[in-house]
């Protein structure tokens, strides 16, 4: 190991229901860093809250004292208790360098109702539904306005944990119940009809912000892009998507503009729908996540932005890896990337010394 070696923590595991995919991130992450470059160091958070450091169980105060002397820390975290700002918080505290969000990013990203009220003020079509709170209801007016089916998904989840469709109104309680066990806030959302968009944006260190190629999900073996979908193998991407010149860069420049709305920085995955036009799908589609909201009223194929992802899934399958390797950024190249980007960034201290 070179003296000049960066000195790199990654970091991963947690406590959200997203455990194990942060662990399949973190392998891919880890398979794929440079050694000749990076001195790696890997601490993983336990589903309990404990700590190791390359293996070894270690105290809280230990933990931090390993990251504080890190170079630059990837956290390589899922859902809450990591990709919510918790651990951001804390890796500003450390001064450490961090690849990826900061702390109002990752917070307002990881909150969809927020998220929505965030971008639909950026003038951004967002899928139309309401928030509810753990002892609050779906009104009856809301169930007129939505129709059948609709979406039932925790407001603060990924990886499309607690995520049902419903087709019948009988099936509602239980949508609820079920997304309630992953957040006591949740979203429903009308379901709307249309191809299924994901585009990945990525901050060079020189602060350029680029969109990749549009990745189109098509599911073969399930009603939606559920979990069992993302990762064992039922579901199909296609990059670049089957697009016209003008919708992919539509695309491409909303992905970026919620990047800029959203305040990030590194990366971040924005999922849209592209609405089927004139079957009645796209009417009312799209407003934002508050009871009273106002139907959209522009242009009928404008995307509709479904949610976006501060952390997304960082296996070699995933979405985010595959389309900046469609574009020629292969792992290795899109990691040194982030890491360098992180390590350009201000630390706390010395931006307020």
């Amino acid at each position: 190991m070179s003296a000049m070696s960066i000195r790199l923590a990654v970091l991963f595991g947690g406590r959200s229901g997203e455990h194990d995919v942060s662990r399949r991130s973190a392998a891919s992450i880890l398979a794929h860093l440079d050694r000749d470059v990076y001195d790696v160091t890997e601490v993983l958070i336990e589903r309990d809250g404990g700590w190791q450091v390359d293996g070894t169980p270690v105290s809280f105060s230990g933990a931090l004292d390993v990251l504080g002397r890190q170079d630059v820390v990837f956290p390589a975290l899922h859902g809450p208790f990591g990709e919510d700002g918790t651990v951001q918080s804390m890796l500003e505290w450390l001064d450490v360098a961090y690849v990826g969000n900061g702390v109002f990013a990752s917070a307002a990203g990881m909150d969809k109702a927020i998220t929505k009220r965030l971008l639909t003020a950026e003038g951004l079509r967002v899928a139309d539904g309401v928030s509810l709170g753990p002892d609050d209801e779906l009104s009856e007016a809301d169930r007129e306005r939505f129709g059948l089916p609709v979406f039932v998904k925790p407001a603060r989840a990924g990886s499309s944990l607690g995520v049902s469709k419903v087709d019948h109104w009988s099936e509602l309680p239980a949508a609820i119940a079920l997304a309630r066990e992953s957040d006591s806030r949740i979203l429903v959302e009308r379901a709307i009809r249309g191809r299924e968009i994901d585009v990945a944006v990525l901050q060079y260190p020189d602060g350029r912000i680029e969109a990749g190629p549009p990745l189109e999900i098509k599911v073969s073996s399930a009603a939606f892009f559920d979990y069992d979908a993302k990762y064992e193998g039922g579901a199909v991407f296609d990059i670049p998507a089957r697009l016209d010149p003008e919708t992919t860069q539509r695309l491409q420049d909303r992905a970026v503009q919620a990047f800029r709305a959203l305040d990030c920085r590194g990366l971040l995955r924005v999922d849209f729908f592209l609405p089927e036009v004139g079957t009645g799908a796209e009417s009312g589609a799209a407003g934002v996540a508050v009871r009273g909201s106002t139907a959209w009223t522009g242009d009928p194929s404008e995307p509709v932005l479904n949610e976006v992802n501060t952390f997304p899934g960082f296996t070699a399958a995933s979405q985010y890896p595959q389309i900046w390797a469609r574009a020629g950024v292969e792992f290795s190249a899109l990691l040194d990337i982030l890491i360098s980007g992180a390590r350009k960034e201000t630390p706390l201290r010395a931006a307020v010394a």
